[in-house]
Parts: C-alpha cells; sequence; structure tokens
C-alpha cells in the first residue's frame, strides 16, 4: 500500500509542474502587457504631444506665412484700385483730346474758305497744322498708355488671384489643423474618420515646396505692385506733359491769331484811308478836266479872234498888203493859240486817263477791303467763336 501511493504522488508531481509553470507564465504574460500598455500609453502621448506641438509650430507658420500674403493682398488691392482710378483719368483725358483737334480741323477748314488773294500758307496755317500734330500725337500716346494700364491691372489681378487662391489654401489647412490639435480620442470627428475611412488623399508637395509656391505668389505680387507704381509715376508724367504741351500749343496759334488779325486790321484800315483820298482826287480830276475844257473852249475863241483878225488884214489894198508887226504877231499868236489848245486837249484827255485809273483802282482796293474783312471775319470771328470753348485740362 505504501509503495502504491508513493507512485500515485510521483505521478501527479510533473501535472502540477505544468500548471506552476502555466500560471508562471501567465503571469509574466500580464506583466509584459502592462509593460506593454504603459510604453504604448507612454509613446502615444508623447507621439500625441509631439503632434501637438508640430501643429502648434505649422499653425504658427501659417500664420506667419497668412499674414504677408494678407499684407501683399492688401497692396496689390489697393494698387489696382490705384490703377483704376488712373485709367479712367487717362480715359478722360484721351476723350478730351477729341473736341480740341474737331475745333483745328475745323478752323483750317474754315480758313480754306478765305478768298483767292488771300489764300496764303501764313503764320496762322503753321501753327494750326502743328497744333493739329500735337492733338493727334497725344491722342495716340495716350491710347498707347491705355493700353499697358490695361495690361497691368490684368497682370496684378492675375497675382491677386494667386494671393487669393493662397490665402484660401492657408486658411482651410489652418482650420484643418486647429481641429486636429483641438481633436481627442473621444472627439466625434476622429471616430467618424476611423468609420468612414474618409482620408484626404496625399499631396506629393513638401513644405518647402508650398513655402516656395507662397514666395513665388509674393515675389509675383512684389514685382506687379513695383511694375504699376512706376508705371503710375510715368503716367501721371504723360498726363502733365501732355496737358501742358496741348495748353502751350493753343498759346502759340491764338498768339498767331492775334497777330494776324492785327496785320489784316492794319492793312484793312490803311486801304480804307485811301479811299477817300482816291475819291477826292477823283473829283479833283474831274474838276481839272472840267477847267481844262473850259480853257480849251477859252483859248479856241480867242484863236477864232486871232484867226479873223488876220483874215479881215487879208483883205488889205495891194500896196498896203504887207508882213508888218502887227501881221506878224497875229501869225505867232495864232500858232501860240494852237499849241496851247493841243496842249489843254491832251492833259484834258490825261486826266481822263488819270480818273479811270484812279476809280479803277478804288474799286480794287474796295475789293481788297471787302477780302480782308472775309478773312478777319474767319479768323477773329469764326474760328474763334469755335475756339473758345476749348479748355485744356489736367486730369
Amino acid at each position: 500500500m505504501a509503495e502504491l501511493e508513493s507512485s500515485r504522488q510521483q505521478a501527479a508531481e510533473p501535472g502540477l509542474l505544468h500548471v506552476d509553470a502555466k500560471l508562471d507564465h501567465s503571469e509574466f504574460f500580464r506583466e509584459e502587457c502592462k509593460d506593454l500598455i504603459l510604453q504604448v500609453a507612454t509613446t502615444t502621448r508623447r507621439m500625441q504631444d509631439s503632434d501637438g506641438n508640430q501643429l502648434k509650430q505649422r499653425a504658427r507658420d501659417l500664420q506667419f506665412v497668412k499674414q504677408e500674403l494678407e499684407l501683399k493682398l492688401e497692396e496689390t488691392i489697393v494698387e489696382v484700385d490705384a490703377l483704376v482710378a488712373l485709367q479712367s483719368r487717362v480715359v478722360k483725358a484721351l476723350d478730351a483730346t477729341g473736341e480740341p483737334l474737331r475745333v483745328t480741323v475745323l478752323c483750317l477748314q474754315e480758313r480754306l474758305k478765305r478768298p483767292p488773294s488771300e489764300m496764303r500758307h501764313d503764320e496762322v496755317d503753321a501753327e494750326l497744322a502743328k497744333e493739329k500734330e500735337a492733338f493727334e500725337g497725344v491722342a495716340s500716346l495716350l491710347q498707347r498708355v491705355a493700353g499697358q494700364i490695361k495690361e497691368q491691372i490684368r497682370l496684378n489681378r492675375s497675382a491677386k488671384y494667386h494671393l487669393e487662391h493662397d490665402l484660401k489654401d492657408k486658411f482651410e489647412t489652418e482650420t484643418i489643423d486647429d481641429s486636429c490639435a483641438i481633436m481627442t480620442v473621444h472627439s466625434r470627428d476622429n471616430r467618424r474618420l476611423q468609420t468612414t475611412g474618409c482620408f484626404p488623399p496625399s499631396v506629393p508637395v513638401t513644405p518647402e515646396q508650398c513655402e516656395d509656391i507662397s514666395d513665388a505668389n509674393m515675389a509675383k505680387a512684389e514685382q506687379q505692385r513695383n511694375s504699376s507704381a512706376s508705371l503710375r509715376v510715368l503716367v501721371e508724367l504723360v498726363l502733365e506733359q501732355t496737358a501742358a504741351d496741348m495748353q502751350k500749343r493753343i498759346r502759340y496759334t491764338a498768339a498767331a491769331f492775334q497777330i494776324n488779325i492785327q496785320e489784316i486790321k492794319s492793312a484793312k484800315s490803311q486801304m480804307e484811308d485811301r479811299i477817300p483820298k482816291i475819291q477826292s482826287e477823283i473829283l479833283g480830276q474831274q474838276t481839272i478836266r472840267e477847267d481844262l475844257l473850259a480853257a480849251v473852249a477859252e483859248t479856241e475863241r480867242s484863236l477864232g479872234l486871232a484867226q479873223t483878225r488876220l483874215g479881215l488884214r487879208q483883205l488889205r489894198p495891194g500896196k498896203e498888203h504887207c508882213q508888218d508887226a502887227v501881221q506878224t504877231q497875229l501869225v505867232s499868236e495864232v500858232q501860240q493859240l494852237n499849241a496851247h489848245v493841243s496842249r489843254l486837249r491832251e492833259q484834258a484827255l490825261r486826266s481822263e486817263e488819270v480818273q479811270r485809273m484812279l476809280t479803277k483802282l478804288r474799286v480794287q482796293l474796295q475789293e481788297n477791303i471787302e477780302q480782308k474783312s472775309r478773312s478777319l471775319y474767319i479768323d477773329e470771328v469764326l474760328c474763334s467763336q469755335h475756339r473758345e470753348p476749348v479748355v485744356i485740362r489736367h486730369f
């Protein structure tokens, strides 16, 4: 019996050893699990803390870049508004060249209606031609400037679009990172994303590349802003210079008109002063011709008397028919009187010719006066009326 009990105990001992070994293994495994849980929890907290720090740093970086982008965007918007306002001024200045140019052309056309004798290329025509050329040049220049401003506005708006798009991306990224920073394991979004598996696809862009994109957008905006500022300075100078050039040309043309008007008035006045003198001389010639004709008649009567006396003396008796002093005197008197009559008649004809010449000269002067009056009316009235409303403004 004792041997049998000992055999049973020996048989049972291996089973207990196995159990103890299993128990020890289980206890060791539990300890390992506890260590693993603690290690995983520690690592997880450390990773979450690191994630939080990275997210905070990223948020600070994003905020800094956003501030720079917002500053560039504000500067670009201000520059676009300034260019748009300047474009409006250039368009107004361009439109304002139309009326002065139309008036200049109209004055040239009006002066073509001058009488043929007044149709000469004078200083007024020269100044009007220069004025027309200057106004056309200003219009052409302003047209080109308007095109340059339009193109620069397009470039500025392109830079503004990229800045706005970049800011929008930065804002969305900041919103997402802020959500990630406040997210916990109990957050609804966390559970929702876990259940749906809806993760945004990764974009093959490094942070450096992303920063380079923003730097490129800001550099482009700065470049366009500088170009825009330079263009505005140039356009301001163009507006000032073109207005000054147009005003100068108008002053020069106005001075030429005034000089020409004074010259026409002076010439017309001198011609008008000659008319009464010519008329008086015509009457004087008529009077002197009448006096000459009266003298011819009187001389012819004296000639008739002398000829009658000679005829009567031809009736003297033969012995008395001698060439005495009386006879000689009468013959000489007849000859002289004939010469006087011829001379008087000749002068009377010359007086008539002079009167006709003076009459023709008076008509010519009157025609010239009328032509001067027509030219004066065109320059002093018509052209002045056309040019008076023209005002060159600096837009």
